[in-house]
């Protein structure tokens, strides 16, 4: 009896389809790549071999800048003064970013939407506007303008975003923990240090990392209070009309790296760790 074999029917070759997630991915590549271009055009201008001050045409490569990156006085100084303004800035609008976003997402209290709306009111304001008025704040109060001025400003500012953070992480937090460090005889006190503040620590480094960032490349509002004192983006603004020194792109790429690594190591440490 012959038996009949039938042939399996041929497979049609597969055709890749651009998904929606492919679609997505692709999109959110293309934003990355335009907003790294002027990250990467600086970085590679900071090894331009330029004779002059106007390093606009790629003249060859050289790593002499970075032999001479403090070679400037002034724009040194521009720079010590942002670093100290921003670390400053980082540090006290921590702490009271951080107290404010734990009473907004912990307590319901007489006042405190009127809180929340002045706290999102100061991030979502010109800051034309905020620079406007502390410069009218100031001089109305007789401060001199300076450093002082600056950091009381970038501080203000900087308060509100520092909250949002804390804030956010505070409202996701697991009440069970608290209630067991109770339970075990903790104090409110001992509870918040050794068991709340562990937990919100990551969110608290990530408010102050956005803090120093606002500050360091912070321009309106600190040319509204500056007065005679020179930040790092003020000192470029000025410099723009005399052309830009190789120097300017060292120190841009070396605060580029040195934030890069401060966001890795917090990423890395706030990584849930895995039991051994």
């Amino acid at each position: 009896m012959t038996q009949v074999v039938e042939e399996a029917p041929a497979v049609a070759p597969r055709r890749s389809r651009l998904t929606g997630g492919r679609a997505l991915s692709i999109y959110s590549w293309l934003i990355i790549a335009w907003l790294m271009l002027p990250v990467l055009i600086m970085i590679l201008f900071g090894f331009n071999d330029t004779p002059g001050r106007y390093n606009q045409t790629w003249e060859g490569f050289t790593l002499k800048w970075y032999g001479r990156v403090f070679a400037l006085d002034e724009l040194t100084k521009a720079l010590v003064i942002s670093l100290v303004v921003a670390v400053l800035t980082a540090v006290f609008a921590g702490a009271l970013g951080t107290g404010i976003g734990y009473a907004l997402g912990r307590y319901r209290f007489r006042g405190s939407g009127t809180v929340n709306l002045i706290m999102f009111a100061t991030m979502s304001s010109p800051e034309l506007v905020m620079g406007a008025s502390l410069l009218t704040l100031f001089v109305s109060l007789g401060v001199g303008l300076g450093a002082t001025t600056i950091t009381i400003a970038h501080i203000m500012f900087s308060i509100s975003f520092v909250a949002v953070v804390v804030r956010a992480r505070v409202l996701t937090l697991d009440r069970s923990v608290e209630e067991a460090a109770a339970d075990l005889g903790a104090n409110p006190w001992t509870t918040f240090w050794r068991i709340t503040f562990p937990i919100i620590m990551p969110a608290v480094m990530s408010g102050m990392l956005l803090a120093f960032a606002l500050s360091i490349d912070d321009f309106v509002v600190s040319n509204f209070t500056a007065g005679t004192t020179t930040t790092f983006p003020l000192w470029i603004w000025g410099a723009t009309r005399v052309g830009l020194p190789p120097q300017v792109n060292v120190m841009g790429t070396l605060i580029f790296v040195g934030g890069v690594l401060i966001a890795v190591v917090s990423s890395v440490r706030s990584r849930p760790r895995k039991n051994s």
